[in-house]
């Protein structure tokens, strides 16, 4: 097998910006679902670490579980630091991320922690996610330093 291309890691890096885009929003804008769709695989799983267990759902399961938590408290999420590895016709992105929100009584909500994205090739050449697994910081938890917003 042959290790990726800088094209791979680009294409990667668009796909992670794009898991992120796709999530985010001001409050009352509808998301691109089909768009969230055709970048994962029909099987893809997306599982949340929390201190009181996992939580594990399809694509199809957790636009039905966050559609409205997304929409109505305008949730926005993106990338602090991106450390891509490809091999073949597998990828894994381990991206640490920044997001917030709006509480219904006008308070701001925020969040920090990292998404390990793991990624394959389809039958067409093109990158999909095949996993999202994620943990958010704490403070028992912080995100370790190299992986915090560069300046």
């Amino acid at each position: 097998m042959e290790r990726g291309t800088q094209e791979d890691a680009r294409a990667i890096e668009h796909l992670v910006a794009e898991a992120y885009t796709v999530i985010s929003g001001p409050a009352g804008e509808p998301r691109d679902w089909a768009a969230m769709r055709a970048m994962y695989w029909p099987c893809a799983r997306m599982t949340a670490i929390r201190a009181d267990g996992t939580e594990s759902c399809t694509v199809e399961e957790y636009i039905a579980t966050k559609r409205d938590f997304l929409t109505d408290r305008g949730f926005s999420e993106s990338a602090l630091v991106n450390r891509i590895e490809v091999f073949g016709a597998i990828a894994h992105a381990w991206s640490s991320y920044s997001g917030d929100w709006t509480e219904p009584d006008g308070t701001q909500g925020a969040t920090r922690g990292i998404n390990s994205f793991q990624f394959r090739r389809d039958e067409n050449g093109e990158w999909r996610i095949h996993s999202l697994l994620w943990q958010v910081e704490t403070p028992s938890l912080p995100l370790p330093a190299d992986m915090e917003a560069r300046a």
